[in-house]
């Protein structure tokens, strides 16, 4: 019979060196934030000014994994880890809530929405366990179930949760796999030309909220034509932004002046000169 792995746990001796470091991050952030020589900068931090942070941080794990440099994951890991650790002070300040918490209140819902690992409850496929998470998240919500699987309730999640070009993702392919879709890639073109001629028309003429509402349309209208054609628009952006980094730094290189003295002809011919030498 297989032990619990709960009992294992308990048995199994705990590593003193993740403990001593983790103590050690807590220590030194306790330190930044102390009133008594603490650092003016991280002082000055709330909640709400570090959500930038947090975002930056969770995207520069992201590109460290991608690029496949362990050492880089570790690094960048350990910067998001400290985002973690710092908001956990900041409550902890307040009486909120400790950095034990956190790490309780996590370990705890994997405990419960793994029954299947945690408990005797036997399941035959990937499709049960995940409508078993769903039902178990459900009722630490209080929410009911049907509720959840609603497809409205699904897509604001996403929209909560997901960077917006993200979440435009998400949401698009979850509409579509519901039927909200276009017979064919020629209805999805038709609306990406009618969403570009509604923006034209509200910088001409409208509001600058109305103006952000019709550019909104149009960029969901892309990532649809995206999601049509099986391409990924955050991959797409992400690569175009790399690709406008390094054709700048050739510049730079290029020219014996900063690019803001640059006449636009100027810029035109490095640009083309970058282009070439980057092919």
């Amino acid at each position: 019979m297989t032990s619990n792995p709960l009992d294992r746990m308990a048995s199994e001796p705990t590593n003193p060196d993740n403990l001593q470091a983790l103590q050690h991050l807590i220590d030194v952030v306790a330190s930044l934030r102390s009133p008594d020589g603490g650092c003016p900068w991280d002082l000055e931090q709330t909640h709400q000014s570090l959500i930038p942070y947090v975002i930056e941080e969770a995207y520069e794990v992201v590109d460290a994994i991608q690029s496949g440099d362990s050492r880089a994951i570790a690094e960048e890991l350990g910067d998001l880890l400290m985002q973690v650790v710092l908001h956990a002070q900041i409550a902890s300040e307040s009486g909120q809530f400790a950095i034990a918490e956190v790490a309780e209140g996590i370990a705890q819902k994997l405990i419960r929405r793994h029954p299947h690992v945690f408990s005797d409850l036997t399941v035959t496929d990937m499709a049960e366990i995940h409508q078993n998470w769903e039902k178990i998240k459900a009722s630490e919500k209080g929410e009911d179930l049907a509720t959840t699987q609603k497809l409205s309730y699904k897509l604001k999640r996403y929209a909560r949760s997901l960077p917006p070009l993200m979440a435009a993702m998400k949401i698009s392919q979850k509409a579509a796999a519901q039927g909200f879709e276009w017979d064919n890639v020629e209805g999805v073109w038709a609306k990406f030309h009618e969403e570009l001629a509604e923006l034209h028309q509200a910088i001409d003429h409208e509001s600058k909220e109305n103006q952000e509402a019709e550019l909104g349309d149009l960029l969901f209208t892309i990532i649809n034509v995206a999601r049509w054609h099986g391409l990924d628009p955050t991959a797409a952006l992400q690569s175009t932004n790399r690709k406008f980094i390094q054709r700048l730094e050739v510049m730079e290189n290029l020219s014996d002046r900063t690019l803001d003295n640059l006449a636009i002809a100027e810029l035109d011919q490095l640009w083309q000169q970058a282009k070439n030498k980057l092919k």
